[in-house]
C-alpha cells in the first residue's frame, strides 16, 4: 500500500494507500488510479546503482553523486541504525523536474490547512499528484470554492518501506549534504511513523537527518556543519513561521475584513523585506528563495513551513537523555508514538521545555 512523501525545500506530504480505493467514492477512485499508475511508472524506471555507474551514457557527474549516495546509504544502516533494505540502492531518472506536485489550500483568513482525509493515514494537509496538470486542475477546483491555493513541486519519494524506493534524478538537484540528508530523513520515516501527525513525523525525521548529517560529515573528516543551502532553508523557515503566527493573531482579531486584508498584505511585504535584508547581509546577495519570495504569496503558500522544525529540540533532548544511543532513542520515540495525541503533545512539550533551562 503505497504512500507518497515529498520533499520540496522544507516541505513533505503523505497520501493514503491505493489499496483503500475500493472503499472510496468514485471521484476518489480516479485519484487513486492516478497514484497507482504514477507509482508503477516510477518503480518501473528503477535501475541498480551499479548498472547506472557502469553505463557509458550516464554522465560522470551523476555517477559521482550516486557513488556518494551509496556510501551515505551504507552509513545510515551501519552507524545510524536505520533500516537495512533495498530503499535508495537503485536509481530512477523520471525525465521530469519533480517527482510529484502537491496542492495546499487555506481560507482567506486562516493559516490552517484545508485537510484531506484518507483511510489508514488519517487527515493530511495536502494532496499530491504525479502530473502537474492534475495538480493545476485540483487547485483551480479549490479556488472556485473561494480558497487560496499553492502547488509545491517535490524532489523525493517514499513508500515508507513498502517498496524499495529509488534515488531519483530530482534528488540530485542540490549538494551532497542535501542528498545524504534526504536519504537519512526518508529512512527515519520507516522506523517510526504516526498516522495523521505530520509535525511529529517530520520533526523526528528532521532530527535524525540533522544529527545523522553531522555524524556523516565527521566520519569523512569534515566539520559538523550543514550545507549553506540547508542553513538557508532553516533561516527562511523561521521567517515564514513568524509571519504565519502574526497572521494567525491578525485573523483571530475583531478587525473588519477590509482591514485584515490590508494588514495581511503588509505582513507579506514585511516577510519579503526581512528575507531580502537577510539575503543581502548574511548571504552576500545570493538567496535560494528569490523566486519564491518574488512570486505571489498567500496563506496556502505559507503552510508547509515549520512542519519539519518545531519539535526538533524535543527529539534532540530525548536523544541526549538516552546517551546518544540510536537504538534506545528509537525505542523511546516509539513509546511516544503509541501515546494518545494529547499525551504525546504534552510529553514533547516537557522535552522542549527541558532544553530552555
Amino acid at each position: 500500500m503505497p504512500y507518497i512523501v515529498f520533499r520540496a525545500g522544507v516541505v513533505r506530504a503523505l497520501i493514503a494507500s491505493v489499496s483503500a480505493a475500493a472503499l472510496s467514492a468514485c471521484s476518489t477512485l480516479g485519484y487513486y488510479g492516478h497514484l497507482a499508475r504514477g507509482e508503477y511508472g516510477l518503480l518501473a524506471a528503477r535501475r541498480p546503482i551499479e548498472r547506472v555507474v557502469a553505463d557509458p551514457a550516464v554522465t560522470d557527474a551523476v555517477k559521482a553523486r550516486l557513488r556518494m549516495a551509496e556510501q551515505a546509504r551504507a552509513f545510515a544502516s551501519s552507524r545510524l541504525q536505520l533500516p537495512r533494505n533495498g530503499s535508495y540502492t537503485q536509481y530512477a531518472d523520471l525525465q521530469r523536474p519533480f517527482a510529484t506536485w502537491n496542492v495546499f489550500a487555506a481560507a482567506e483568513f486562516s493559516v490552517d490547512a484545508v485537510k484531506r482525509c484518507y483511510l489508514l493515514v488519517g487527515c493530511l494537509d495536502y494532496r499530491g499528484y504525479f502530473d502537474r496538470d492534475r495538480a493545476d486542475a485540483e487547485a483551480a477546483r479549490l479556488q472556485a470554492q473561494g480558497l487560496e491555493t499553492w502547488i509545491g513541486g517535490s524532489a523525493a519519494y517514499s513508500t515508507l518501506g513498502w517498496f524499495a524506493d529509488p534515488i531519483l534524478n530530482t534528488m540530485l538537484r542540490r549538494g551532497d549534504d542535501d542528498l545524504a540528508a534526504t536519504i537519512f530523513h526518508e529512512l527515519a520515516h520507516q522506523v517510526v511513523f504516526v498516522n495523521g501527525d505530520t509535525e511529529f513525523n517530520e520533526s523526528f525525521a528532521t532530527f535524525v537527518q540533522r544529527e545523522g548529517l553531522n555524524q556523516w560529515r565527521r566520519s569523512r573528516g569534515l566539520a559538523a556543519e550543514a550545507d549553506p543551502e540547508l542553513a538557508q532553508d532553516d533561516a527562511v523557515a523561521r521567517l515564514v513561521v513568524d509571519t504565519r503566527e502574526r497572521l494567525r493573531n491578525l485573523y483571530a482579531s475583531s478587525l473588519p475584513a477590509d482591514a485584515k486584508r490590508q494588514r495581511k498584505q503588509a505582513e507579506i511585504e514585511a516577510l519579503r523585506s526581512d528575507y531580502r535584508r537577510l539575503r543581502d547581509t548574511k548571504w552576500h546577495g545570493k538567496g535560494g528563495y528569490d523566486e519564491w519570495i518574488d512570486a505571489p504569496i498567500n496563506n496556502a503558500k505559507l503552510l508547509p513551513f515549520g512542519l519539519y522544525h518545531r519539535r526538533v529540540p524535543a527529539f534532540a533532548a530525548l536523544f541526549e537523555q538516552h546517551g546518544r544511543d540510536w537504538s534506545a532513542f528509537y525505542a523511546a520515540v516509539g513509546k511516544l508514538a503509541r501515546l494518545a495525541p494529547g499525551a504525546r503533545a504534552e510529553a514533547l512539550d516537557a522535552l522542549q521545555r527541558s532544553t530552555e533551562r
